[in-house]
């Protein structure tokens, strides 16, 4: 028995799918391709997959990793080119490789965000308050955890931040906090900086390009 980390792509149609339904997506997914899975022991065996830092409903993720064990002899590119071909729509197998970090090294995740919002003008001038906002160090907000909703300064979990007009497209770069010791979703850091601003949107986009460890390593 070995792990294995598979990297796969989910756009389109697929970012409504939520967690639960992506599990089974991909239980399925790994039978369907004849994968020779290690299952768990017990009354109620069940297949090894494990999503590392599973994607909010809505966005996209650009190399996202999903691990399993599996037993046999298959090589990496065979179990790669066995999922390519039962994927569905929108989920699109990258690599697989030997995993190099453990899931607890996760820290931090790059985000790229394309607002649109039919204005040059209103482009502009959200993508400087945004930034003149992040970098004052603090934009407060409620955000919910496992022991209720509590008020935090959301600018301690953002390690870096940018904002550019693109004609009437606002471009955002940014690194948050990702992983068990403290996570910080890029859509609530948006929430809050409309709430400040009062800038709304037409539209928005949110997708994850990279995980980092504790060093800033891209994540393996």
């Amino acid at each position: 028995m070995r792990s294995v980390r598979v990297w796969f792509k989910k756009t389109g149609t697929a970012i409504y799918i939520s967690h639960l339904d992506m599990n089974r997506c991909l239980s399925r997914a790994v039978v369907r391709a004849k994968i020779p899975l290690w299952y768990t022991e017990g009354f109620n065996p069940k297949p090894y997959l494990n999503f590392l830092c599973p994607l909010p409903l809505g966005q996209e993720g650009l190399n996202e990793p999903l691990d399993i064990r599996i037993e046999g002899e298959m090589t990496n590119e065979e179990v790669r080119n066995a999922l390519s071909s039962v994927m569905p729509e929108g989920i699109e197998i990258k690599s697989v490789t030997d995993p190099v970090m453990k899931t607890a090294q996760i820290t931090s995740a790059e985000y790229e965000i394309t607002l649109e919002t039919g204005c040059e003008n209103t482009a502009a001038d959200f993508a400087l308050k945004a930034g003149e906002i992040i970098k004052s160090g603090e934009l407060v907000a409620e955000k919910r955890s496992k022991k209720g909703v509590k008020t935090v300064n959301l600018c301690e979990m953002i390690l870096s931040f940018s904002a550019v007009a693109d004609g009437a497209f606002i471009r955002i770069k940014t690194v948050t906090a990702t992983g068990s010791a403290s996570n910080l979703n890029p859509d609530l850091v948006l929430t809050a900086l409309f709430e400040k601003t009062g800038f709304e949107p037409v539209s928005r986009k949110i997708s994850r390009t990279k995980l980092f460890n504790e060093s800033g390593e891209e994540f393996r």
